[in-house]
């Protein structure tokens, strides 16, 4: 499936093509049935944003986008006069690489026989509780008109155009993707998937059963459960060190959450100025502010354990912050990297207090600690996860329209009845954001004024619609069954054809697109629909071109010479020539 915004293919595209094409190859000739499909990918910010910037509304440069990308003009009929004036070459882009595709299944998650579908799941998603309304801090990006997910966000700024990111609370539809934790975590464990990638889901879902300590925060005396260190330290910081936290808070705050727990991320910090009590040896612990520490997990504080958590060392040894082993391996090799696994525990006993663990094991050791912990009331044991809600809705024209109504006199949200779908996007001659955070959709006045289907009173639409991600979470199931408009896909056929035995796809889609798709086809088993737990056997990823290759100019159709500035950036069929 491939996001088809911009001008065209790049030097990127064929690699991954190539890679499923010579699979596909491989097969058909040891005798196997192969589906090798492909299909586009076209709502969402990139193809809004890239229509606004070209003065086109985003239907016309999506098909077009699609023309260029597909193999044979004979597979799409134009009917409109702008297409005649696209260049015949661009069709045969794809047909010139040989790619064996089954263009039969072709799709596209901009049509409305497609997202009536989409829309479908996600009736199925509020039925079942799966999707609420909430107020929660979101990326909000004035310039874009739009709340951003996470992973459009680098450095406090919108991955697409660079404008600046404010954090500010707003109502959006949600999806309880916590409700599927447990099994998102535990099935990855059955998947021929690489290694780095599903560590990458379990360190984005972030399951661990914790100890919530008490301290003692020595910069004040009186005893207190952890916080919000930020709201703490408004209080208990000296001047210069709160001067310091204010300032780091506010550039951490700029950052998405994806960006401040990446792993490769080099460490930043500042110390607080306060120190905390520790509640068994009575040491005082510095208390430091890091942005790899979500304020969103458990209370936003953490205790830190240098030699047995990799980040935390690498904090550590970039602050020059003393190292303390306390689990000792079982063949005593200290390698100098964070040890995590099983051993025997030293450094920990404190007979002063009742707490005596030297020499247990560490798994007995824990046992003890928690117990001891819960009899002196100095904590309590939980289980935290890092992974949070999904933020589903966008401010933005180009998406699938939300499939509820809100009744005028109490704002109840009423569920379209299944015979409405598809609720197609109306025709807008602006789509470009409000800029007050209303969506453009709130433009089309007699769009938006309807009715309750089942009691006719006054109602208005959701004008907020679906992100981008919505109709990639199941296309795999509808290249199955692309005619079908009665189901999601035939049973006999999703068995026939589940679950995808390769998937060939980016690693940058780990956190994404592949948890969330995992997320709707377990809703969709859980209902009867797939027959699989998980949709994709094997992930393979086949890597990116970091290379930069200058061309200094080439001659355009028109014998115009036209410059470029990277490998990347030139369309397929000029690198070709």
């Amino acid at each position: 499936m491939d996001f088809c915004s911009g001008a065209g293919l790049h030097v990127g595209h064929p690699l991954g093509y190539t890679a499923t094409d010579i699979l596909a190859r491989l097969k058909r000739m040891q005798g196997y049935n192969v589906l090798h499909p492909m299909g586009w990918d076209a709502f969402g910010l990139p193809a809004e944003q890239y229509a606004i910037e070209t003065g086109t509304h985003p239907k016309i440069t999506t098909l077009k986008n699609i023309d260029r990308f597909r193999s044979d003009s004979i597979l799409f009929i134009l009917s409109l006069d702008v297409y005649k004036s696209v260049n015949e070459e661009t069709w045969l882009i794809l047909k010139s690489l040989g790619f064996s595709y089954d263009w039969d299944r072709e799709i596209s998650t901009t049509e409305p026989e497609y997202y009536r579908w989409t829309q479908w799941i996600f009736l199925q998603l509020l039925k079942r509780g799966l999707a609420y309304q909430a107020e929660v801090p979101v990326n909000w990006c004035p310039a874009l008109g739009t709340v951003l997910a996470n992973e459009e966000v680098v450095d406090g700024v919108s991955e697409r155009g660079g404008h600046p990111v404010i954090r500010k609370p707003m109502k959006q539809w949600m999806l309880k993707i916590t409700a599927y934790a447990d099994r998102l975590l535990e099935d990855l464990d059955d998947l021929d998937w690489p290694e780095s990638i599903k560590e990458m889901q379990r360190n984005w879902i972030g399951r661990s059963k914790v100890l919530r300590w008490i301290f003692l925060f020595l910069a004040v005396m009186d005893r207190k459960e952890t916080q919000r260190l930020q709201s703490i330290l408004q209080t208990m910081t000296p001047s210069l060190e709160q001067r310091q936290v204010e300032e780091y808070t506010d550039l951490a705050s700029r950052k998405s959450d994806l960006e401040r727990t990446e792993l490769q991320k080099e460490k930043t910090g500042v110390f607080s100025g306060c120190y905390a009590k520790n509640p068994v040896s009575g040491e005082a612990i510095p208390i430091w502010v890091a942005d790899y520490v979500l304020g969103s997990y458990g209370t936003g504080a953490i205790m830190a354990v240098p030699a047995h958590d990799t980040r935390d060392l690498e904090f550590a040894s970039k602050f020059d912050i003393p190292i303390r082993w306390v689990v000792m391996p079982d063949d005593k090799n200290l390698s100098g990297k964070a040890y995590s696994g099983e051993g025997t525990v030293v450094n920990s006993s404190n007979s002063t207090v009742g707490l005596d663990i030297n020499g247990l094991s560490s798994k007995e050791a824990a046992s003890k600690v928690i117990e001891w912990a819960d009899k002196t009331a100095n904590g309590k044991k939980k289980v935290n996860y890092k992974l949070r809600d999904w933020l589903f809705a966008r401010q933005r024209y180009w998406g699938e329209p939300i499939p509820v109504v809100f009744l005028d006199d109490n704002g109840e949200i009423v569920p379209l009845l299944e015979t409405e779908l598809p609720l197609t996007l109306p025709e807008l001659d602006d789509f470009s954001p409000t800029g007050t955070g209303e969506p453009p959709l709130s433009k089309s006045v007699s769009w938006v004024k309807t009715k309750d289907p089942l009691s006719g009173k006054p109602a208005r639409r959701e004008t907020s619609t679906m992100p981008q991600w919505a109709g990639s979470c199941w296309y795999y199931l509808r290249f199955m069954d692309p005619k079908n408009s009665k189901e999601v896909v035939a049973k006999t056929k999703e068995m026939y054809w589940s679950p995808v035995d390769v998937y060939v796809g980016g690693a940058e889609h780990a956190v994404l697109h592949l948890l969330y798709s995992r997320f709707w086809h377990k809703v969709l088993y859980d209902i009867g629909i797939v027959s699989t737990k998980e949709p994709f056997k094997c992930v393979i990823n086949q890597g990116i071109i970091l290379g930069e290759v200058q061309y200094i100019a080439y001659k355009d159709s028109d014998g115009n010479f036209i410059s470029a500035d990277s490998g990347t950036s030139v369309e397929y069929n000029i690198i070709k020539n």
